[in-house]
């Protein structure tokens, strides 16, 4: 029996405001909609510790990316493509995620910048407000005292060292070095690094040596010593090119001091070198070779080590090997690799074909940018994209990308903050609009949440470091 205090309760709320229960007005919606507002039936997302990308177009919900956080449970590896056109904002997706990363006190970024203007490689502005100096290796400036990298560092292991130098070789040469040939350098290289004391050994010992073997190297085989000259004369006119040829200056010497190598943003400034000469892929093999044995620790510290002109790597059999090694001996040490090329056609089917099906099945993310309608296609079929991500891409707006994270596609917009636009943004970049102003707003309302985010991650880095 109703208590007759609630009863006039009721019949005096009643008849004041009507009746109590509400009504909520229809809303008339198809499924293909209605899946986007009903959240539990949208993409799920990449958990919500890293650091934040932007927005998920669909659903609308915040987009987080850490291959730290992700490896081993939703990553098989930590490494990362990027594809797309130019101007559809590859390289802002690439200088916010560095910049976020860097909050994070555990984080450290080498770049290879190979583009720039007016004399600077395109991260300068980055490297100026973090107050580094980028490393920047150009010929001229190196004769006049600028910056040297020494192949035969004694930093770098002996078979590092014969390696690296195998690698620069064979990529001036178009070809493997024969066996007559390798033997040359190999005991040419053993007999420097033996006799080299109170200095670093430089390349100039080894064309030396090449020229003028000693008599000990041909007797161990039972060989003549002119044999061993001959086997050793085109290694030695490719390595002159190095030491006084167009390439001179930037490694014919010991490694220069003060290089900080403890900073927590690196960049290699290649912008001075012409991006379609034989110069760029020895650059990135002998910047890649000297990184490993210097830089990759076991420190505990997360490592991205970012590539722009990727296909040079990628697009050079002798190259790519080195740098299969690198990224597979780099997982175990917390290195991410992440390498961005416009088309996947410059690498798929140049010389190396096999060694780029290699370094991209090890890439677990992808993100591609927009792309005509044929790249796209094969962009999807060697990436194994499904129909509906490959059918968008060619519609896609600037700062919009396709992402594939080990299966995971979704539609992602990327966000930048007012404070991140003019570093990532050069003034003629600005001009061309390549991304909509509107995200740039959009993005202060994630900051918020990527700040959260970023201290979640910090948190629970701390924590395992106790542990």
């Amino acid at each position: 029996m109703l208590d007759p205090l609630a009863a006039l309760t009721d019949a005096f709320t009643g008849f004041l405001f009507g009746k109590v229960e509400s009504t909520r007005l229809p809303v008339r919606t198809s499924t293909g909609q209605a899946q986007a507002v009903y959240l539990p039936t949208a993409a799920p997302g990449l958990g919500d510790s890293g650091v934040i990308i932007g927005r998920e177009v669909y659903s609308g919900k915040g987009y987080i990316y850490d291959p730290f956080q992700l490896y081993g449970q939703q990553l098989p590896a930590p490494h990362w493509l990027v594809l797309g056109e130019s101007g559809n904002g590859k390289s802002a997706l690439e200088k916010t995620y560095v910049l976020r990363q860097l909050r994070f006190r555990d984080r450290q970024v080498v770049v290879l910048d190979a583009q720039g203007e007016d004399g600077v490689g395109e991260w300068n502005l980055i490297a100026k407000a973090l107050g580094i100096t980028p490393i920047r290796l150009d010929p001229m400036a190196a004769l006049n005292g600028g910056i040297k990298l020494n192949p035969l560092d004694p930093a770098i292991a002996a078979t590092g060292q014969l390696a690296l130098l195998r690698t620069i070789i064979e990529v001036a040469m178009g070809r493997a070095l024969d066996e007559r040939s390798g033997f040359a350098l190999k005991v040419a290289h053993a007999y420097v690094t033996e006799t080299t004391a109170e200095r670093q050994p430089i390349l100039t010992d080894i064309v030396e040596r090449l020229r003028h073997p000693m008599p000990d190297s041909a007797e161990a085989m039972n060989v003549d010593v002119d044999d061993v000259r001959a086997w050793g004369l085109d290694v030695a006119l490719v390595l002159d090119r190095l030491v006084d040829g167009d390439l001179r200056g930037m490694f014919d010497g010991p490694t220069t001091n003060g290089i900080d190598l403890d900073a927590p943003l690196i960049v290699f400034d290649l912008s001075h070198i012409d991006r379609n000469s034989i110069a760029m892929p020895i650059l990135m093999a002998i910047v890649g070779v000297w990184l490993e044995h210097t830089w990759i620790r076991p420190d505990r510290v997360k490592r991205v080590f970012l590539v722009e002109e990727a296909w040079h790597i990628i697009n050079s059999p002798f190259v790519a090997q080195l740098f299969q090694r690198l990224l597979k001996f780099g997982r175990r040490l917390g290195l991410s690799f992440v390498a961005v090329v416009h088309h996947l056609s410059d690498v798929v089917d140049g010389a190396a074909a096999k060694e780029a099906a290699a370094i991209l099945k090890m890439a677990s993310t992808r993100t591609i940018y927009a792309q005509k309608a044929d790249e796209a296609r094969a962009t999807g079929l060697v990436l194994g994209l499904p129909r509906w991500a490959v059918e968008i891409i060619p519609t896609l707006t600037p700062g919009i990308a396709v992402w594939d994270v080990n299966g995971n596609v979704q539609v992602v917009k990327h966000l930048i903050t007012e404070s991140e636009r003019p570093l990532v943004f050069t003034d003629s970049a600005m001009t061309q609009s390549s991304v909509d102003h509107t995200a740039q707003v959009e993005a202060e309302a994630v900051a918020d949440a990527a700040a959260a985010a970023e201290v979640s991650l910090a948190k629970q880095l701390a924590d395992d470091a106790v542990a």
